[in-house]
């Protein structure tokens, strides 16, 4: 979108108490106007120049991301007509080049033409709707080209209205084309999408839409922060009219507060009832570190600012989802859409906690936020969900909790049988002779030996892998030759911990060795681990290590005299490896052991 904004001329010359608000002032005129929906204006910019224009057209998407703006858009390609002037050639065919106001274009952008008919399906839900329409649609336009029918949140018509319709939709007359918005694509029938061209318009990216914010304030002489601007944009969460409505808000709060300066970003903060991003980051770090007192009085002073304590949990869980997409996906830090403190206290959060700790975090905020919905004393529950997100912060995931016990092999009983077999033992073979004939008979039967418990197999012992090298030397023990070559060769560690491994993949190295690293681990050691691909920061790769320091062992060979005197002597003589005193005989034997083929079973005892 160009500098040049897209001013409403409808407004001009109007009474000073006659004002528009942002989102009518500055709607988007052509689709060179349109923000952030670049997929389907080159759709309709192909089959406009290629003449295949659709009968009708379905747009959905969220509130405020331009549906009857595009409708609108649409209605004057169709019907774009401009006489011929200043030795410029007449334009009376379908376009969506309308770089000039046409012939009939004013009149759509006020909703005054009388061959476009808007309808708003919320109030207008019945057949007898949907009746007069196609009754009137057998009859050609009055002063345009084509007869354009609007239908806005179509999803709102009732079964019978649908019905009528489809006829209608799927043959209508050559002059008449119908768009529909709707906002609930699940609910307008199979039926009627399957005769539409289906347009979803996206969110705004928070980036586009605190561009375009800037540019109206431009427009408008107001001066205000970017941060607030980034702000705005958030709280839109995609919706262009959203973040102007919202900017026309901040316009007049912050001249109501502001000493002739710009509309700072703590005007936002006491206008939306948010609260301060660094002080979110501030409480995020102290309910992490388990700082649970400050972790309350940051939010107690967050409270008394006007914050929602259920939007601080929220914002809370934001920030936990940006740490987390930042660990595992981190060309999120450049986005346009987060602030230099995000970005910087973002990644140093990725560093520090786990993906396990970052998740359960996430899940006691969501849970939190619940459970404020129905409170009645809200603050008070957020103060219990960061003390359970405090303590949590300290406890260990499950296969943390298992490499810190341990798993030891326990010893056979040396005695296998049952206690009651050796209580009969002991009652046999130690008691005093019972008195009477009954007893005497009764004790001197053999007694049946009880069936002797079977002991427990050992545990197997777990395998645990403590550093890269280790797991270097686990593939070579398991004989998997080629993974043990990728590690090698392909592999600059970044970050490695039981369950998490972070590398940068060397030159040449494949991009699918993360899910095949993945799976063998979990196959070896029973646990899941996280194996993800970091942009930079690595370490060389253990080829590369062993290169250097190859290279540099020959560099020193070749400066001694007796070597230099030696390679002087025979003319074309080089030196092909170097290996200390007791480096040959082992180095021969790993070789011969590595080029062993692996024998397979081939099913014989």
């Amino acid at each position: 979108m160009s500098d040049q904004l897209f001013l409403d001329d409808s407004g001009a010359g109007a009474a000073p108490s006659a004002y528009r608000v942002l989102a009518r002032k500055y709607r988007p005129k052509t689709f060179a106007d349109l923000i952030g929906q670049e997929p389907m204006v080159r759709t309709l910019e192909n089959a406009f120049d290629l003449n295949r224009i659709h009968q009708a057209y379905l747009l959905t998407g969220v509130r405020g991301v331009g549906k009857t703006t595009t409708a609108r858009i649409l209605a004057r390609a169709f019907n774009y007509e401009l006489p011929a002037r200043d030795g410029r050639p007449a334009v009376n065919q379908p376009t969506i080049h309308m770089e000039e106001l046409g012939v009939h274009c004013q009149a759509i952008i006020d909703s005054r033409h009388v061959d476009v008919l808007e309808m708003d399906a919320a109030s207008h839900t019945g057949i007898d709707d949907i009746r007069e329409i196609i009754d009137n649609a057998r009859y050609r336009p009055v002063m345009a080209r084509t007869k354009v029918y609007i239908i806005d949140e179509v999803h709102m018509l009732s079964k019978a209205a649908f019905n009528g319709l489809l006829k209608t939709l799927e043959e209508p007359p050559e002059h008449v084309k119908f768009i529909f918005a709707t906002t609930e694509i699940d609910k307008v029938p199979v039926t009627v999408r399957s005769r539409c061209q289906r347009f979803d318009l996206r969110r705004i990216d928070a980036g586009l839409l605190a561009d375009h914010l800037l540019n109206v304030c431009k427009a408008e002489g107001v001066a205000i922060d970017p941060e607030a601007l980034a702000m705005i944009a958030r709280a839109a969460e995609g919706s262009a009219r959203d973040a102007l409505s919202l900017l026309d808000q901040a316009i007049a709060y912050g001249a109501a507060h502001s000493t002739g300066g710009a509309i700072a970003a703590e005007d936002l903060r006491l206008m939306l009832g948010v609260a301060d991003k660094a002080r979110i980051i501030d409480l995020f770090e102290a309910a992490m570190s388990g700082d649970i007192a400050k972790a309350i009085g940051i939010l107690e002073d967050q409270y008394n600012g006007g914050a929602d304590p259920a939007q601080v949990l929220l914002e809370l869980a934001e920030f936990t989802h940006l740490a987390t997409r930042l660990k595992l996906a981190p060309e999120t830090a450049q986005s346009a859409a987060l602030t230099p403190e995000e970005k910087r206290r973002g990644e140093d959060a990725a560093m520090r906690l786990s993906v396990p700790a970052l998740t359960r975090a996430w899940q006691i905020l969501m849970k939190g936020v619940e459970e404020l919905r129905g409170s009645q004393r809200p603050l008070a529950a957020a103060d219990m969900v960061l003390v359970r997100l405090a303590y949590a912060s300290d406890m260990p995931t499950p296969s943390e909790a298992l490499r810190r016990l341990g798993v030891t092999e326990k010893a056979s009983s040396t005695d296998s049988r049952s206690p009651s077999a050796r209580s009969a033992e002991s009652a046999g073979a130690g008691a005093a002779p019972a008195r009477g004939g009954p007893r005497l008979a009764a004790a001197s039967r053999p007694a049946e030996p009880s069936p002797a418990v079977a002991p427990k197999p050992a545990a197997a012992p777990r395998t645990v892998i403590e550093s890269f090298d280790a797991l270097v030397a686990l593939a070579a023990q398991k004989r998997d030759m080629r993974l043990k070559i990728a590690l090698e060769s392909e592999v600059r560690m970044v970050r490695f911990e039981p369950g998490l491994i972070e590398y940068e993949i060397a030159p040449g190295g494949a991009r699918d060795l993360a899910s095949t690293l993945m799976q063998k681990l979990q196959a070896w050691t029973g646990e899941r681990w996280m194996v993800s691909i970091v942009a930079s920061g690595g370490a060389p790769t253990l080829k590369e290590q062993r290169e250097a320091e190859e290279l540099k062992r020959r560099s020193s060979l070749e400066s001694d005299p007796l070597v230099a005197s030696v390679l002087a002597r025979f003319p074309g003589a080089q030196i092909v490896a170097v290996r200390g005193k007791d480096e040959g005989a082992a180095s021969a034997e790993t070789l011969y052991d590595d080029a062993s083929p692996i024998e397979e079973d081939d099913g014989e005892a």
